[in-house]
């Protein structure tokens, strides 16, 4: 079981590659290659478990993953009736949904032109289809783009992703936002960075 965390990757290189700064495990094959895990924030862990995999206590309880087909507007809808945690907090707890980050869950939000500080039991089924549409075109620009690099994230073949070149709100305080011209504002939410165009945003 391999998790990434925030900044780990894997890359499959000759096995007698240099190692760099932050190199932690090799995984060597017959064939002369081995998979190669680095993680300079170390938040990510590899775990060996003869157990069924979707039976591990990290996994056990997850939420599904946003780009299935039951994740859509209902399954949202109901697992939020009578909560009140903010919006933001909601669609980043792995409990309800697994892959939405700070980044995605920001993008999404806009795109859904919903305020992220918003309770989740005062949105409507009409809103949470709309969000869980917005979710899945975030993530699949972003899949196609090879994700998001901030500072030093890389896909397996050690290039970094180019979706930051799309993003409307993530890291845009005081920018002009891109549909009304309001400044884009940003704050903490769940000790997470959030930024939020506060006329789009209801």
């Amino acid at each position: 079981l391999i998790h990434l965390g925030m900044s780990g990757n894997l890359q499959v290189l000759p096995y007698k590659t240099e190692l760099k700064k932050h190199d932690h495990v090799d995984i060597i094959f017959t064939n002369g290659l081995c998979l190669r895990y680095n993680d300079p924030r170390r938040f990510g862990c590899i775990l060996w478990t003869e157990a069924p995999i979707l039976e591990h206590k990290l996994l056990a309880k997850l939420g599904p993953e946003p780009l299935e087909k039951d994740f859509n507007g209902k399954y949202l809808y109901d697992r939020a009736k009578n909560r009140r945690i903010a919006v933001k907090n909601f669609i980043m707890d792995g409990n309800i949904v697994v892959g939405v980050g700070n980044i995605y869950a920001n993008e999404a939000l806009f795109f859904a032109r919903i305020h992220p500080e918003r309770a989740v039991g005062k949105i409507s089924l009409a809103e949470y289809k709309r969000l869980t549409k917005a979710i899945k075109q975030v993530l699949l620009v972003a899949i196609k783009m090879g994700g998001t690099t901030l500072r030093d994230f890389t896909d397996s073949s050690g290039k970094p992703g180019y979706f930051k070149q799309e993003l409307l709100v993530y890291g845009k305080a005081g920018e002009i936002c891109s549909q009304c011209g309001t400044i884009i504002h940003t704050k903490k939410i769940g000790q997470r960075a959030t930024y939020y165009c506060p006329i789009c945003q209801r």
